[in-house]
Parts: structure tokens; C-alpha cells; sequence
């Protein structure tokens, strides 16, 4: 082991005895304040946990970011810090870059640029990206993967399950065996630089007849596992573009836009796009949606999707027996009455907009604290009546469509998103959507397997 080596994995322990001591902080603070009466000041906990999750980088701090956007999954303190890693996580500097680079394309890998900028321009949980030039002028997003990200995943999971264990010791709404085993196969996939270089030619593919949307494509002879050059797509990011103050009409039509690039795929293919956070994607001058991150991307079986239509049917005519059968075909199972009639109260917040054919916002009421509190409310009452096991698929389905609604909020967009979302319905099939599916996953050489979840 060299002495760069040595002392990254001396730099790495340190991190994660500090994350530990966090995560255990935050146990025995919640146990104080439940048991003894203790105030704890989450605010300032909040913060230390960030500051050790933006330092460890990797899966637990990509986990991080994405239970800040999950409602109710931790407490607002902590998800409103945990959120602000999705936006400046701090980038790994030129000495670092030029021994990944090295590792991946060899070591006369900068003669298959004709630049490379020493800067990244964007910092994440797993990797960071520099723009470059190739050798015959195209310019390029290159993708590269901190180091060690595959050999650190099992300890980054595991701390992942004992802040699980933490927060079911102390709440038992919601059982979260199945989340962690999904969040724990998404995260792996997305070290596979490969794999996703397969997710973008799958979404080149779904969304060819949309003109709305920039889809990149990869250049593989620069490209490995953990290094994924594409060509570069010009835009601004959302806050950004909103700050050049867009009229009302250019708000509405990016919303419908984001619309279709994330639903369009769902519906027609059973496949979600499940991290539209503001990193993921920029708007061009034209309102149209480059899309640049496809790491997080899921198949979902063809009768998940009828249950999400099926659901949407049975709140519009009042029909219980149908929406038992929707929850049903999602995967939850043993739910009574009671259990149904609660989460019909938080699907009647999600599916609002689409009930009514008329032009509104995304929420009547233009403020994120009703989504929570109303998330709240149904959390105490899972937890009354002994609380459910959500089934995996509905982790990042929930994630897309929380993100989603956020993103409508910022644009403050007026759309009739009952019509919009029929535009996408009337023509449901299982069947056919199950042959697009099949066709579309084997075309962009994705495994066969995921197409018998």
C-alpha cells in the first residue's frame, strides 16, 4: 500500500469514527428526550451529521440525501441539513483527479483530450465532473468516481442499518427492512459508471419522440466502470434559470416538460427516473430538460404501474375494493380497513392535482408545510394502529414524486395535470407496455433479470 493509500484509508477511519459517534449521538439524544425529557438541539446535530456525511462522501452520504427528501423518514431538522449535501458537497482537488484518471485510462490518459479542466464544476456523493475537449473538439462531461466507492458500500450500508435500527427502536410506523434492501441494490448499481452509460441509451430511446428533452450520449473508448465521458448539454440550473425571471407561460411549459420526461418513461416503458433533484438535470433558453444523471433508474413491474392507475380510479369513484386491489398490486400486504383508510388520506394529497380537470397548482396551498404536517398526521396513525411494511418499489416512486412536486412549488406552475396525466392513461395496457419494456431494457443491453421483479 503506498503512502497516498495508506493515508486515504487512515483519512477514511477517522471519518467514519466520526460518523459513528454522530449516529450514535443522535441515538442517545432520542432516547433523552423520549424517556428522560431532555432538550436536544437537533438544529446543531443536524448540522455536525452533515458536516460528517460531506466529508465521508460515498453511498451513506448519497443515503443521506435521499431520506431528506422522503417525508417524515427523519425529522425536519436533520432532512433540511441532509438536503444541502445534494447541492455543495466539496470536490477532491487536481492530485487526486490526475491518480483516478491514471488508474482508469491509463498513464498517457490526458492525450485523449485536447483539454481537461483542472476544476470540477459539480461535486456529488459518489463522484464529481469536469469538462473537457476531445481530441476532435467535442465537448465533454467527464463523470469520474471517488475512489474506494465499491470496497467502502458494506460499511457505508451498515451504517445506513443502524440508523434504521435507531429510528425503529424509537417508531414503529413504518418497518424499514425492505427500504434498506432496495436503497442498498439501487446504490450499488449506481457505482456501475457502465451500467449507467446502459441507462442512458435506454432513455434515448424511450423519449426519441419527445422534443422537449436533451438526452446525452456516452463515449465508451473514454469511459470504464467508474468514468463516464458524455457530450456536454448547454443550460441553466432551475434556481438559476428562475432568477432570470421567466413569464408565467415559460414556468408552466418547463413544468410540463419535467412532466413528461419523468413520466413519459413510466407509464409507456414502467421505468422512473427516481432523483429529480436540482443536480440532475438544467433548462435551456428554450425551456426544454437536459437531462444528465442516470445512476438512478428503476424498472417496475408492469402491474406495479396498472396499481398506480388503479389507485387514481378508485379515489376519483370512491371505490375501496378497487383501492385495496391497487395497494395490492404495489405489494402491500395483510392491510384491514383501517390500515387502507389512512394511506388513502396520504394518496389523496399526492393524487390531487390529478383529480381535478382544471388549471391549478401543484398544491392549492403554495407551502411544503402541508405536505408535512398532513405526513405527520398519517405517520401517527400508522403508528396507532401498529404500523405497515411499505413494499421496495415504493421507495423511489415516492422519492420521484415528492422531488417532482418541489420542483413544480419552485416554478410556482399553473398546468391542468388532470389532463396531462390522461394524455399518458387512456391507452394503458399491461401487455404492451410490458413488450415495450422487454424491448426497449434489451435494446440498451440492461441484464434480463430485471425484467422478472
Amino acid at each position: 500500500m503506498s503512502e497516498l493509500d495508506g493515508s486515504a484509508l487512515g483519512g477514511r477511519v477517522k471519518r467514519y469514527a466520526q460518523v459513528t459517534s454522530t449516529v450514535g449521538g443522535l441515538a442517545a439524544r432520542l432516547a433523552g428526550e423520549r424517556y428522560l425529557g431532555m432538550k436536544v438541539d437537533k438544529d446543531a446535530h443536524a448540522a455536525q451529521l452533515r458536516a460528517a456525511l460531506g466529508g465521508l462522501k460515498g453511498p451513506l452520504m448519497k443515503v443521506a440525501q435521499i431520506l431528506s427528501t422522503i417525508p417524515d423518514a427523519l425529522p425536519p431538522e436533520y432532512a433540511n441539513e441532509l438536503a444541502g449535501l445534494q447541492a455543495d458537497a466539496p470536490s477532491m482537488g487536481w492530485l487526486f483527479v490526475k491518480r483516478r484518471m491514471r488508474a482508469e485510462l491509463g498513464a498517457d490518459w490526458q492525450s485523449s483530450f485536447s483539454q481537461f479542466d483542472k476544476e470540477a464544476i459539480s461535486a456529488a456523493s459518489l463522484g464529481q465532473v469536469h469538462q473537457a475537449v476531445s481530441q476532435d473538439g467535442k465537448k465533454l462531461a467527464v463523470k469520474l468516481q471517488y475512489p474506494d466507492m465499491s470496497s467502502a458500500i458494506d460499511a457505508d450500508l451498515n451504517q445506513l442499518k443502524l440508523a434504521f435500527s435507531v429510528y425503529e427502536r424509537f417508531d414503529s410506523a413504518i418497518s424499514t427492512n425492505d427500504i434498506y434492501r432496495e436503497l442498498s441494490e439501487r446504490l450499488r448499481e449506481e457505482l456501475d459508471y457502465q451500467r449507467e452509460a446502459q441507462n442512458m441509451k435506454l432513455y434515448q430511446n424511450m423519449l426519441r419522440d419527445e422534443t422537449c428533452v436533451n438526452v446525452p450520449h456516452s463515449y465508451p473508448e473514454l469511459s470504464t466502470s467508474r468514468l463516464l465521458a458524455m457530450n456536454w448539454v448547454e443550460g441553466q440550473k432551475l434556481m438559476a434559470f428562475l432568477e432570470t425571471n421567466p413569464s408565467q407561460e415559460m414556468r408552466n411549459q418547463i413544468a410540463m416538460n419535467m412532466f413528461r420526461v419523468w413520466y413519459v418513461p413510466f407509464y409507456y416503458y414502467g421505468v422512473i427516473h427516481g432523483d429529480p433533484h436540482l443536480g440532475n438535470y438544467s433548462i435551456t433558453d428554450e425551456g426544454h430538460i437536459n437531462l444528465m444523471d442516470f445512476g438512478s433508474i428503476r424498472l417496475f413491474r408492469p402491474d406495479f404501474v396498472g396499481g398506480v392507475i388503479d389507485l387514481y380510479r378508485a379515489l376519483r369513484d370512491g371505490d375501496d375494493a378497487l383501492a385495496v386491489h391497487a395497494y395490492e398490486k404495489w405489494g402491500f400486504h395483510g392491510l384491514d380497513k383501517e390500515a387502507i383508510d389512512v394511506l388513502n388520506v396520504w394518496a389523496g394529497f399526492i393524487y390531487a392535482p390529478l383529480l381535478e380537470d382544471k388549471v391549478r397548482p401543484i398544491q392549492q396551498v403554495r407551502s411544503g408545510n402541508v405536505g408535512r404536517e398532513l405526513a405527520g398526521k398519517v405517520h401517527s396513525e400508522l403508528k396507532r394502529i401498529g404500523g405497515i411494511k411499505p413494499p421496495a418499489e415504493f421507495v423511489l416512486m415516492d422519492r420521484a414524486a415528492v422531488g417532482l412536486g418541489s420542483v413544480f412549488m419552485h416554478l410556482n406552475a399553473e398546468v391542468n395535470w388532470h389532463q396531462a396525466f390522461h394524455e399518458l392513461i387512456d391507452d394503458f395496457d399491461t401487455d404492451a407496455l410490458a413488450k415495450r419494456q422487454e424491448e426497449a431494457a434489451l435494446a440498451a443491453g440492461l441484464p434480463a433479470e430485471l425484467l422478472v421483479r
